[in-house]
This record gives structure tokens, sequence and C-alpha cells, in this order.
């Protein structure tokens, strides 16, 4: 029986490759070299936020919550999430982000599609809402399998009452704690080669065609 489906974010709930690119794009801005740093086992994931902060704030010094909030606001929904999350939700099933990117998105997000669970990272602020320019990891980029089994843990649900879906091969992690893991809109094979399903239209209601699989409550 279906308890639990865990979403991946960027590129997935919401119609953007990278919730971090987002800011970067605003600001006419990227950190290539972050990114190529961070593969390479230079960096590990708090630095690679910290690497992403000090580039905003080249931009504005005194940058605030506020202000990646009001850059967030546009970030669109994928079609179809709306439909998917009543979907679930009539079935009784939970729903959980899982993401690497920013919590501020990935809470907005889930209180717009009425989710119950947002993991996501984000950055450290000042009282008056700045930002320090370090990060908080709460989903490491190479670590969701774990953070998803801690949440199976806590909420009492085994892997075979999970579904996840994904669109990249950080989303794999998802599907090995998984009964059925979805590739949405595959970016890689890697993604492609680990799902049990795969979703090429750009409609999230799609996934509950294959949902469908596990036996109704």
């Amino acid at each position: 029986m279906l308890r639990l489906v865990a979403f991946d974010m960027d590129g997935t709930l919401v119609d953007v490759a990278s919730s971090w690119r987002v800011v970067h794009d605003h600001f006419g801005d990227h950190n290539d070299e972050g990114l190529r740093r961070f593969l390479a086992n230079e960096i590990d994931d708090v630095e690679f936020i910290r690497s992403d902060v000090r580039i905003w704030q080249r931009h504005v010094p005194g940058l605030t919550v506020a202000d990646l909030k009001r850059i967030l606001a546009e970030v669109p929904l994928m079609p179809g999430a709306h439909e998917l999350i009543r979907g679930i939700r009539e079935r009784g099933a939970r729903t959980a982000i899982v993401s690497g990117g920013l919590d501020l998105l990935a809470t907005r997000i889930a209180g717009e599609l009425n989710i119950d669970v947002a993991l996501a990272n984000g950055v450290r602020t000042t009282s008056a809402g700045r930002l320090t320019g370090d990060g908080i990891v709460r989903v490491p980029i190479h670590g969701k399998e774990g953070v998803l089994a801690d949440l199976q843990a806590r909420l009492g649900i085994r892997p075979e009452e999970t579904a996840s879906v994904g669109n990249s091969e950080i989303d794999v992690g998802l599907f090995r704690r998984s009964r059925v893991g979805v590739a949405f809109l595959p970016e890689d094979e890697a993604v492609r080669r680990a799902a049990t399903a795969v979703v090429t239209e750009r409609d999230l209601a799609r996934v509950l065609d294959v949902l469908a699989e596990f036996p109704a409550g």
C-alpha cells in the first residue's frame, strides 16, 4: 500500500533546473568554478553553498532572505503538480520534498501544494535576516538515500510502501529506498536505468498512472 511519495524539487516539482541557478541568473552570474570543484571532490556541500553566496554578495553585499524570497517567488510549478499531489493525498499517502535546492523555495512549494514534509538546503542569516555567507546542509547532494531512510524511520514507513520521483542521477538514491522510482523528464541515462518507470511528458499528473501499481487502501 502506498504511504509515502518523496519528490526531488528542481526540475521535478518546479519547472527550473536549479533553484540556486535561478539566483545566479537573476544577477547575470554563475558558479561554474564552484560546480567544477564540487564535482572534482575539491570542496564539500557546505563550501559549495558558501561559494554560491559569495557570488551573490558581490552583487548585493547586504543580501537578505527577503531578497531571495522575491527572486524565487516567480519560479513556476511543473504542470500537473497540483493534480498529482491531490491524487496522492486522496489515496491517503504522505508527501515529502527531498531536495538539494533552496529551502526557501521548498517551503513555498510545500505550502502551495500542501506537501507534508520539506527537506532542502539553506543559507544562514543574522538576526536582521542578512546572509552570513554560511550554508545549511540538510540534504547532501549525493546523500538523498540516507535522508529518505531517516524520514521513513521517523514516519514508520517501509521502502516497499514508498514511491519517489526525480529527474537526475542525484535522485537514484531515492529510488533505491522505494518500491517505485519514477524518472520524470530524465536528464541522464543513469536515472533512466535506475527507475522502474519513466515519464517523458511535461505533466506530473502522468505519475499517477505509475502509482496505480500500488494496491488501493
